[in-house]
């Protein structure tokens, strides 16, 4: 070997040496953490393929003119629909209907801002997640245009008194009777069992006779506290923290946000705060809720705490604006269900939400992680005395400016308006529509591996009502 050979080895491994660290320096470097807005909607697959359930308009377009067609609603709230209703003309019948203001009913809108987009021409929806097909076999799932909040909510306008009764006066009874009849005899129904097709079910009390006929489906709700005591009755269990999932779970179904009450606060805009700690609702609740008035009676008297009475009527719409954008913190205990509207507008108030709320379920957690603008206290916790704002003063400046800043970010995740008639047009790309279908998208697999197992089963085979699972 001649005396060159050794010098140029270690020439050419030096040159192996260092590209080799150069690659590894390159490609094994932390890359810089994404902000919550950037990886919300991260993904290859950019959509889901929906088909539209042929449905009578008087189950869901005709309900808004026979809401809008009502001569008053004495319901608290209901004032700033009485006076949009001295605006719509007779004429104004054929045209595109807003969704009520009424915040008992605005809040579970989701089911108007949905099927809005889904009927938005092709051309015009190069930012949604949803495309809209015309043959239920090409379809990933078949949403049902069903306005169950808004079928629920006329009834308890109408006549409150039949509500909870299977009866012919009950209009809303008849609706879901007539409903379910029309869906189980579609084809499309037969071949999957229902198991993909989309209901929206965002008040507690839509669909409240018919549930248990609609639960192979995925279901979108706010959370499932109004299913709770249902799972809990037929499975004749008196301990009601014991939840037997016989219709509801995260597998299938999907969390959705309420739609907001309270206009969006910038960060932009952000002032000094000068309340500590801010709440206003209905003192007395029932169920996991009676948390809310042991809270209450710890606080009321507490400095720099402000505990206020009321509804976000026109008159506590500007009391609750004012309060959570001069609030550091808002409050946010159970009520009758684990969760409230409450939430999202104080994300839109920048205002840092408190979640006393032991059962509570979120909408697009695996998306946005809220523990990155939210404190969550455990019931136990807060009813110590002196703990929670002992604990809420304990966070610096730093931090909090840290959760407003975090907040900012997902601030239009939980946005259902579009601002075009009837909900019809271009959608928020980032908004809250985007993401549930995003959130149906990923139980694609679940539900896919569902209708073959049920299609193996032998004749008289059934499959037990019921998913173990949290």
């Amino acid at each position: 070997m001649s005396p060159k050979t050794p010098s140029l080895f270690l020439t050419v491994s030096l040159l192996c040496l260092l590209s080799f660290s150069f690659f590894y320096h390159h490609y094994t470097t932390a890359p810089p953490p994404l902000n919550i807005s950037q990886t919300t909607l991260a993904g290859t697959q950019n959509s889901i393929k929906v088909y539209v359930l042929d449905l009578p308009r008087s189950l869901n377009y005709d309900l808004l003119r026979k809401y809008w067609a009502l001569s008053s609603d004495t319901r608290i709230g209901s004032e700033v629909d009485n006076e949009i209703r001295k605006t719509l003309l007779p004429r104004d019948s054929d045209k595109l209907l807003p969704y009520p203001e009424n915040p008992v009913i605005k809040q579970y809108s989701a089911e108007y801002w949905i099927l809005g987009d889904l009927l938005t021409p092709e051309e015009l929806k190069k930012e949604s997640f949803a495309k809209r097909v015309f043959d239920f076999r090409e379809a990933d799932v078949i949403f049902v245009p069903f306005f169950a909040t808004l079928s629920a909510e006329l009834q308890l306008v109408i006549n409150k008194g039949v509500f909870r009764k299977k009866v012919e006066e009950n209009e809303d009874y008849q609706r879901q009777r007539m409903l379910v009849d029309l869906v189980k005899k579609s084809e499309a129904w037969r071949r999957s069992g229902g198991r993909d097709h989309v209901f929206v079910l965002t008040d507690p009390v839509a669909m409240w006779h018919v549930k248990d006929e609609i639960a192979p489906a995925v279901l979108l709700v706010v959370d499932f506290g109004g299913w709770y005591r249902l799972d809990s009755k037929a499975s004749n269990d008196s301990a009601s923290e014991i939840i037997h999932h016989t219709q509801v779970s995260l597998l299938k179904d999907v969390i959705v946000p309420y739609t907001h009450l309270l206009p969006r606060l910038h960060i932009s805009e952000n002032q000094k705060r000068y309340t500590l700690l801010y709440f206003k609702g209905a003192k007395h609740r029932h169920r996991g809720g009676l948390v809310r008035e042991k809270l209450w009676d710890l606080l009321i008297n507490e400095p720099r705490v402000i505990m206020e009475e009321g509804f976000p009527n026109a008159t506590g719409k500007e009391q609750s604006i004012k309060g959570m954008r001069t609030s550091e913190f808002c409050l946010h205990p159970a009520g009758d269900t684990p969760t409230s509207c409450r939430l999202f507008d104080a994300i839109q108030s920048l205002c840092i939400p408190v979640i006393v709320s032991d059962n509570i379920e979120l909408p697009f957690e695996g998306m946005v992680d809220y523990s990155e603008f939210s404190v969550f206290v455990a019931v136990s916790d807060a009813l110590m005395p002196n703990w929670l704002l002992s604990h809420l003063r304990s966070y610096s400046d730093e931090q909090k400016d840290g959760f407003r800043k975090n907040m900012a970010q997902v601030q239009p995740i939980f946005v259902y308006d579009n601002v075009h008639p009837g909900g019809i047009g271009p959608i928020p790309p980032d908004g809250a529509v985007n993401h549930i279908w995003r959130k149906v998208h990923q139980k694609l697999p679940m539900i896919k591996e569902a209708i073959i197992r049920e299609r193996r089963k032998p004749p008289g085979v059934s499959v037990p009502l019921r998913c173990h699972c949290t």
